[in-house]
């Protein structure tokens, strides 16, 4: 890939997310559907693929103080706007959750599973107000619309897409020493983008001691008891200011936060850890820029082979990345960075996701507290074997492995996290 092919790249895949991408697409779907409709409906029909099923049931709706799919859709009915894309709800107010919530109590929702497509990221809405009828349909990217029908007239027919490759693995010419030489080498103003990851997450991190989300997990690592036990220091700064984004985004704060391949979480965790290290141990503007690159386009080369959605979770990808970033700010060579990905895939391959929900800050702070460990390792030329497990000596493989176990292997996991999700 060239480099302005990469920088498109993780423009379209670094972008601002307000509340758990998943309902957050629905809502956009709906908000397509609706606006082609050009008035309120009477009733929306929603069918969704496992995976979003799975991810949209158990987290906070942003401005709400409600859980789940149904006042997701109904704001998105009411005051989505498709313009805003990921932050598609960002005008909710008060009035509008509670015309919401009579929406919802009027039974004018229905929503069920789509098994009938092997897509994992798959939202169709068919929505009708008497006469006229109108249907979006999202696919394989939070924010891809492949279909879009008003009254029986096709208006936008994308589905070729579907079926194949994911949108995006055509442009799988990335290996982890290209990431490396493009973020280390890359004119600093062009790459400069990367630094509104840093304004967006940290203000987020900052936002949440401000109140209680969640499972206050970064609040509580903040709190005499939490600095007792895991001391004042850099790693214990880290697993804080990552965990109290986690926390405020999981709980439905109306915050909005810079994501990675469809994913806030991911955003934060390929993130905070970077920006707290680099501050700390006072690197320059220019390292922290490159640091973030490269831990934010590493997460997005794993994910290009893994998929949007998967069983496996999305803090493996994304702090693998963080790991990358925090060992180039340690000094590290380009084998160095290679020695903590392959140390990242040892520990923490087989982290399953249980869906979108508050204890997600858990798994991050679990994944993050490896990506120091896992730096800490390469920095001083301590590396996982080609003799143990997944690991390889070739880098690229190790991330293939990886991604295999996730996106093929683990497909019957997913299926039975999602039939006792659903069976609770």
């Amino acid at each position: 890939m060239t480099d302005s092919e990469i920088i498109s790249l993780v423009k379209r895949e670094v972008v601002p997310a307000i509340g758990c991408t998943e309902p957050m697409a629905v809502a956009l779907c709906v908000a397509h559907a609706v606006e082609t409709l050009g008035c309120r409906p009477e009733s929306l029909d929603i069918r969704l693929s496992a995976n979003i099923l799975k991810n949209a049931m158990g987290v906070g709706i942003p401005g709400t103080g409600m859980i789940g799919l149904p006042i997701a859709v109904a704001l998105g009915a009411l005051v989505g706007k498709s313009a805003y894309g990921l932050e598609v709800l960002k005008d909710t107010t008060p009035q509008a959750v509670e015309d919401g919530r009579k929406f919802i109590a009027q039974g004018r929702i229905h929503i069920a599973l789509e098994d009938k497509t092997d897509e994992k990221l798959y939202i169709d809405v068919r929505c009708c107000a008497g006469t006229s009828s109108a249907r979006a349909t999202i696919a394989r990217e939070h924010t891809l619309l492949v279909y879009l029908e008003a009254d029986g007239k096709v208006l936008c027919d994308r589905m070729d897409l579907l079926g194949g490759q994911e949108t995006g693995q055509e442009e799988e010419e990335l290996t982890l020493r290209r990431v490396y030489d493009f973020a280390t080498t890359a004119p600093l103003e062009d790459i400069e983008f990367i630094n509104e990851a840093a304004r967006l997450n940290r203000e987020a991190s900052q936002q949440a001691l401000k109140g209680n989300y969640g499972h206050d997990l970064g609040k509580t690592l903040s709190r005499p008891m939490g600095r007792g036990v895991m001391g004042d220091s850099i790693f214990s700064h880290i697993l804080t200011a990552t965990s109290c984004a986690c926390d405020a985004r999981m709980a439905g704060a109306m915050i909005p936060v810079m994501s990675n391949s469809g994913s806030g979480n991911q955003g934060i965790a390929a993130t905070m850890p970077v920006v707290v290290y680099a501050e700390e141990n006072h690197n320059t503007h220019e390292e922290l820029t490159r640091a973030l690159m490269l831990s934010h386009l590493t997460a997005i080369y794993i994910k290009q082979s893994l998929g949007r959605l998967s069983a496996l979770c999305g803090c493996v990808v994304a702090a693998t990345g963080s790991s990358c970033g925090i060992t180039y700010l340690m000094g590290g060579t380009y084998e160095q960075v290679a020695y903590s990905v392959k140390n990242m895939i040892a520990n923490l391959a087989g982290i399953l996701c249980d869906g979108a929900k508050p204890s997600c800050s858990l798994k991050v702070s679990s994944g993050v507290s490896t990506a120091v460990l896992s730096a800490i390792m390469a920095i001083q030329n301590n590396v996982v074997s080609s003799v143990e497990g997944l690991i390889e000596d070739d880098v690229d493989k190790c991330i293939h492995n990886l991604t295999r176990v996730g996106a093929k292997g683990m497909n019957e996991t997913d299926r039975l996290v999602l039939d006792i999700m659903t069976h609770k």
